[in-house]
């Protein structure tokens, strides 16, 4: 898929409505789709389908449609960060996709919280500046309530371990989540960010979940976000655990929002 025949450098689609970076179209995909960030974990989430095929590849774009407990889902993944995700919030967008969930992972920075439980966004502080291209900063971030409850839901039927609550994006992984980079290197605008979220009560940090946000109100599109934690801030411990539990949330929270719908 190396080939492209777009004509307008403002919409960088074909004809056919053909995104340039997801190369998807109309009707490709259902209406609710599930984003991850690591391309592998899409075959991760469509393993847990009635049945799946591949839509498209290219660069970090994965994007696989099917069927789970006979409704229909879609998956896309979008890479790390939220320039990325604004890509690909942006092309689902423009062949009418109208709900999206973050499948994610990211780190607790609450003590009750255990690695490999999930965390539910309710909104999150707008660390990231991807969001600053499209409103002021003041415009908050707040996930669908729709989603968010379908999602609450799907862990209370599944007895998956959860907590709700704010999140905070940051568009850096390692500084500008409090992490000393090279030569321990930290400045002191960051120095205190993790004591200081945690003292508000924010939940997790991760680094897509406001953009998304932020995206679907202006949209019109319903979002949520589940992550997987794989870092406790507070006791400095890191394991990729539950990431399994938390693509069966999102899958759960896409047929009880399908169902809920008809």
């Amino acid at each position: 898929m190396s080939s492209h025949s777009a004509t307008d450098a403002n919409k960088v689609e074909t004809e056919d409505k053909l995104q340039y970076h997801l190369k998807v179209k109309p009707g490709d995909l259902a209406d609710t789709v599930l984003i991850p960030g690591d391309p592998k974990r899409v075959a991760n989430i469509v393993a847990q389908w009635d049945e799946h095929y591949k839509i498209a590849e290219y660069r970090q774009y994965v994007s696989e449609t099917g069927i789970y407990k006979g409704v229909p889902i879609s998956t896309v993944s979008s890479g790390i960060g939220p320039p990325a995700l604004e890509i690909a919030i942006a092309e689902l967008k423009n062949v009418d996709v109208s709900t999206m969930i973050r499948v994610g992972s990211c780190g607790a920075l609450q003590p009750e919280i255990e690695i490999g439980d999930l965390v539910i966004s309710e909104a999150a502080v707008r660390l990231e500046d991807t969001s600053k291209h499209y409103v002021i900063p003041e415009f908050p971030a707040v996930a669908s309530r729709d989603v968010t409850d379908a999602l609450i839901r799907a862990c209370e039927e599944n007895n998956l371990p959860y907590h709700v609550g704010i999140t905070a994006s940051s568009s850096s992984f390692y500084v500008g989540q409090g992490r000393p980079g090279y030569n321990n290197y930290l400045p002191s605008h960051r120095a205190n960010l993790v004591d200081d979220l945690t003292k508000a009560g924010v939940k997790n940090l991760e680094m897509e979940a406001s953009l998304m946000f932020v995206m679907g109100s202006i949209y019109k599109i319903s979002t949520g976000a589940v992550c997987a934690v794989y870092a406790s801030r507070p006791r400095n411990e890191f394991e990729v655990k539950g990431e399994d539990i938390a693509i069966l949330a999102a899958n759960e929270a896409t047929r009880i929002l399908v169902e809920s719908r008809k």
